[in-house]
């Protein structure tokens, strides 16, 4: 523990009971207590729906309970008793619905309705399906491609995706701002510059052979929690977990099975990580040159002594390009450069590369810790540059595994919904329906949001999030959507994006992920890609939340109706009415990819998309894996360890998924009731006249002369990096400027936000009770920006 960090009082480890008694508290507050539990025996196996959360993979023989706490959080959401009919927008005005906070809007329950917006009276009334979707359509078809934004969300199934782009290529416009810009689109773009694809290697098999993990900017105990399952295993065996993070996170500290019998009665675990190393935010490029550096070193040594080398010589010579000059470079980095940036010791970093070496077979994993960064690319490629070091990579028991965070983020991509689609890709489209595909590129989500600063957007189109709490900029961009000609979300449930609307706005209620979808008198059957390339079905299993709810096929199919129908001979209804007909329309435009699409649905734990690099093709330039490196760069956002102001991590807490907050408690970082805090080191505490407790606002640093500010956060002292904080998102996207991005993906720089933080008064210390019973208030107080 470093110098002027908090030890955090004694905790019982992640998982055990805590967790079980999480899942009933949440089912019992969304008043499915039974039914929810009888749901969860189906979810994420063969034949039952895949969990709407997170996107780690089916296991071929799923347990009994095949779901984690927080996949059960999202089923307890989705599938509540809780109704938000037109009966409540009578009662409630916009401009009265916006002081309400992120959780009292989605807790009110399901959206029930269509749902219009009237500009005389500030309310969302009914209105007709068939209405709705005319009145779209046509005001749609009047537009300029150009001035169309069409957004997406992870939870959209393949089916709906791939119709999605099609109605926006037959509208004429690429403009695909996606949820995945928003988290691992760096992933998208830097990894296939180092191998040439732009997803991870692995399969759970790889997980069952690998002998070390390298977790690197990643926190499963709350964002993939059955990841922890994996875990919990592999550490048992004795296999090292290697963890590179600057907060202690406590499901990676230990662990206890909430399916080990004797751990839930011991009330035991087991230690997750084996070395746990809290380097400062941003330095993940140095720290990782830093093991290379010292494996290279090990090899130099043996080399001169005559002793067998460290180095997969071959590997390197058949496979890879650039090592020599990458090796030179990091031969080269001086151990004070690299603990300076690091925050770690030589001996860390060394104990690290020793455990790599020994290893045969290596993951290496990664969330957005790494990808929410000005310079998140090149930090990935030095994870793949050490993966290269000794062929871990395309073999058994290795690889590389960007572990994504929402169920199809990947899959969404994998059929189209890309704002920079490549030829082959529309040609195949093109041939299959029958119209030309624009070629000009379109918008992601941080050209969409400055597209909407400039004023050249005129409708705004999403299919499912929460897009403008989600964004960077959030109160700059929020200003300047009243100004759109028209805003339609595609929604569950009701949420603050809805509140931030266009001239006219629409709210349309979709089906959820638990529930039948009846097409024709058939069940429907969509399917899913996870983070491991596998893709599988879905079937939802409940009666759905309203019979006005629709599936999101069925809302595409009516809006392309309405709006492009004369433009290509489109059965839409057809497709509709059975969507292994919509999965023959992506085998043919995909066939490599979806040979067989509908044959192999069913297939147990899914079937596998092809990934060149897992089996050593690798498609770049060079026709080899490439070491990548920007000479005398240090910080993966161009700033130093000391500069004169805090970098600040925004993150979820354990009760949330995304902007989706299901209750106001962090019990893995012991906080119960509130969640405007501010985690910090304790020097930097004492360094800026301040105490535990202290509520404070934050100033934004970037230095564009834009006035950023949020205030109202509490101080808690917490075991993190000297010049380090983390607070709660989206409470501070005000914060983070839209320019503040990844420079190849244009991933917002979340990670290391650079932050001046004043007092403003003093106050009490937050709850530190690790299990303390859960608050739930009908209605917490919104929370606003300093004016």
């Amino acid at each position: 523990m470093g110098e002027g960090r908090k030890s955090a009082p004694k905790q019982p480890p992640a998982g055990g009971w805590g967790a079980l008694n999480a899942v009933e508290r949440h089912l019992g507050r969304q008043k499915v207590l039974l039914k929810g539990n009888r749901t969860l025996l189906s979810m994420n196996k063969p034949g039952g729906f895949d969990c709407p959360s997170c996107a780690w993979p089916d296991p071929k023989k799923p347990h009994i309970a095949e779901y984690c706490e927080n996949g059960a959080k999202a089923v307890a959401w989705e599938a509540t008793k809780k109704r938000t009919t037109p009966g409540f927008f009578a009662q409630h005005t916009v401009e009265e619905l916006k002081t309400w906070s992120d959780f009292a809007l989605e807790d009110n329950g399901r959206l029930t309705h269509p749902m219009r917006y009237n500009p005389h009276t500030d309310k969302y009334e009914p209105v007709d399906w068939n209405v709705a979707l005319e009145d779209i359509g046509g005001f749609v078809r009047r537009l300029d491609p150009k001035r169309v934004e069409l957004y997406t969300s992870g939870r959209t199934s393949n089916e709906a995706a791939f119709l999605w782009q099609l109605y926006g290529r037959l509208i004429g416009t690429n403009n695909f701002p996606d949820c995945s810009n928003m988290c691992h689109e760096t992933t998208t773009v830097a990894l296939p510059e180092s191998i040439g694809v732009g997803k991870g290697t692995v399969t759970l098999d790889d997980w069952e052979q690998c002998d070390a993990l390298f977790i690197i900017g990643q926190n499963p105990g709350t964002n993939s929690p059955r990841m922890m399952g994996y875990l919990h295993d592999m550490a048992k065996r004795g296999i090292p977990i290697v963890t590179f993070n600057p907060l202690k996170e406590r499901a990676l500290v230990k662990f206890t099975d909430p399916q080990s019998p004797v751990e839930m009665l011991t009330g035991t675990g087991q230690t997750i990580s084996s070395n746990y190393f809290q380097l400062r935010t941003g330095s993940d490029i140095m720290a990782m040159q830093g093991i290379c550096k010292a494996v290279i070193a090990a090899d130099d040594a043996a080399q001169a002594a005559g002793r067998p080398r460290i180095l997969d010589v071959g590997f390197i010579a058949e496979h890879t390009h650039g090592f020599e000059a990458f090796a030179d470079y990091v031969r080269g980095l001086s151990w004070q450069q690299i603990e300076r940036y690091t925050a770690l010791t030589r001996q860390q970093i060394e104990q690290a590369a020793e455990i790599y070496m020994r290893a045969e077979r290596v993951i290496a994993c990664w969330g957005m810790g790494i990808t929410q960064h000005k310079r998140g690319g090149d930090a990935m490629q030095q994870i793949v540059n050490l993966l290269l070091l000794r062929g871990n990579i395309g073999r058994l028991g290795a690889g590389a595994c960007p572990i994504r965070g929402h169920s199809n983020v990947q899959g969404d991509r994998t059929v189209g919904i890309y704002q920079k689609p490549k030829e082959p890709f529309l040609a195949k489209l093109d041939e299959t329906f029958g119209f030309r595909s624009p070629r000009e590129g379109g918008h992601d989500t941080a050209e969409c949001c400055e597209a909407i600063l400039r004023g050249e957007v005129d409708a705004f189109l999403a299919m499912g999030g929460n897009f403008f709490r989600a964004i960077p900029d959030i109160d700059r961009v929020g200003a300047k959507v009243p100004e759109i000609g028209m805003t339609v979300h595609v929604a569950t449930k009701l949420n603050r994006s809805h509140l931030i609307h266009g001239k006219r706005a629409y709210i349309l209620p979709a089906l959820g992920r638990t529930e039948l979808d009846i097409q024709n008198g058939h069940k429907q059957t969509v399917t899913v890609e996870d983070s491991f390339c596998m893709v599988h079905g879905s079937t939802g299993i409940l009666t759905p939340a309203s019979e006005h709810c629709r599936s999101e096929p069925w809302i595409i199919a009516g809006l392309a109706k309405a709006t492009v129908a004369d433009r290509a001979k489109i059965d839409w209804d057809r497709l509709v009415a059975d969507y292994s007909l919509i999965r023959d329309k992506i085998e043919a435009v995909l066939p490599e990819q979806f040979a067989d699409y509908n044959a192999r649905i069913a297939t147990p734990g899914g079937f596998r998309l092809p990934n060149g690099a897992s089996v050593r093709k690798w498609d770049t330039p060079t026709g080899k894996a490439n070491f990548l490196f920007k000479p005398g760069q240090t910080d993966q956002d161009d700033d130093t360890p000391e500069a004169p102001h805090l970098q600040l991590m925004t993150l979820r807490g354990h009760d949330q998924f995304n902007t989706t907050v299901y209750s106001y408690n962090d019990r893995y970082r012991g906080v119960s009731g509130e969640r405007m805090v501010v985690f910090m080191n304790e020097q930097d505490i004492a360094g800026l006249g301040l105490s535990e407790g202290a509520v404070i606002e934050f100033t934004s640093a970037a230095g564009d002369g834009i006035d950023r500010r949020v205030g109202g956060f509490k101080v808690v002292a917490y075991d993190v990096p000297q010049g380090c904080c983390a607070a709660y998102y989206p409470e501070t996207n005000a914060l983070l400027p839209l320019s503040h991005r990844d420079e190849r993906s244009n991933t917002p720089a979340a990670k290391s936000v650079p932050v001046r933080i004043s007092a403003a008064r003093p106050g009490k210390p937050v709850s530190s009770e690790p299990d303390v019973a859960e608050t739930h208030p009908e209605q917490p107080p919104l929370t606003v920006p300093v004016a």
